[in-house]
């Protein structure tokens, strides 16, 4: 586990790096095909996409810097530093976005399609961001526990420092002498995303199967990512815990982090929604769809 993949002079190729590019290029030709399948132009929805990918990278940067500020104290201008990791997925959601709703204003796209059809890509992204985060060790580190799943990082994950016992932030390691650092056993919680990202996928799938208006699959998919993720990923990382209401250090549980807090109004939004998508989905007529800016119909209405 080392998170260089090549290293020629002052240039490095790290893993977390590779994987997210693999992911954007697959998210891209997934989306296309099934807007394709829709009656949708899929060319159109990469003009828009490309520069949603390029926002909801500057969204999850920021989103991570302020709820992570622990982890630039030292040196601020690491905050730049992208390709060693460290990425807040809601923050990546929010940014993205913006493309989208600004085109929806200007040209009408059918927005709701094309955040649909985004869902199995940035799924296959959760995947992606979580085996760089392997790779890269000290990201999304989990708290030491004694359960009997804890995990011990090798002496050969050289990007992972090891953990302090009794912080409750990975980056507070450089206050803790190099002889009490210990590398486990903490929960795998970078193991946890990758699962959360492969039942998101199939999900996805099983949602786009059922021919549910347009949006339905979005907001299913911010419901279950944030449950899921709070529950089984931000319960177990060590994280600062923004309201202590609950910490329990030998198994490694800590309530709540800024995720699970910011969580909660996006799961009640995304139950208000569901609640409203009525109908089922109405692709254009195959003649219109090319260069369409054919609009969504509202979910419990037809056109």
């Amino acid at each position: 586990m080392d998170p260089i993949l090549v290293e020629i002079g002052s240039l490095q190729i790290r893993w977390y790096g590779l994987f997210l590019v693999l992911a954007i290029f697959a998210s891209f030709e997934i989306a296309k095909r099934i807007l394709k399948s829709w009656g949708f132009d899929p060319d159109r929805f990469e003009q828009i996409a490309f520069w949603a990918v390029i926002w909801g990278v500057i969204g999850a940067r920021l989103g991570y810097v302020l709820t992570s500020p622990g982890d630039f104290s030292s040196n601020p201008i690491s905050a730049l530093y992208i390709w060693q990791g460290g990425l807040s997925f809601h923050g990546a959601i929010i940014g993205g976005l913006i493309p989208f709703i600004y085109h929806y204003y200007r040209s009408k796209i059918p927005v709701w399609a094309y955040l649909d059809a985004v869902v199995p890509g940035v799924a296959v992204g959760i995947v992606a961001g979580r085996l760089g985060n392997i790779m890269n060790g000290s990201d999304t580190v989990g708290r030491l526990t004694n359960w009997p799943i804890g995990f011990t990082w090798p002496a050969s994950a050289s990007g992972f420092p090891g953990v302090c016992p009794g912080i409750n932030d990975i980056s507070e390691v450089v206050r803790c002498a190099p002889e009490a650092l210990v590398r486990g056993p903490v929960h795998f919680t970078q193991l946890y995303g990758v699962l959360i990202g492969l039942v998101l996928l199939l999900l996805s799938i099983y949602w786009l199967r059922q021919n549910r208006a347009y949006g339905y699959v979005f907001w299913q998919f911010v419901l279950w990512y944030s449950l899921l993720r709070s529950v089984f990923e931000e319960t177990f990382r060590l994280n600062p815990l923004w309201i202590k209401v609950y910490l329990n250090e030998q198994a490694g549980i800590g309530l709540f982090t800024a995720t699970q807090i910011i969580s909660i109004p996006l799961i009640a939004l995304a139950i208000f929604f569901l609640m409203r998508w009525k109908g089922s989905r109405e692709n254009p007529p195959a003649a219109a769809s090319v260069g369409s800016s054919a609009r969504p119909s509202t979910p419990g209405k037809k056109r």
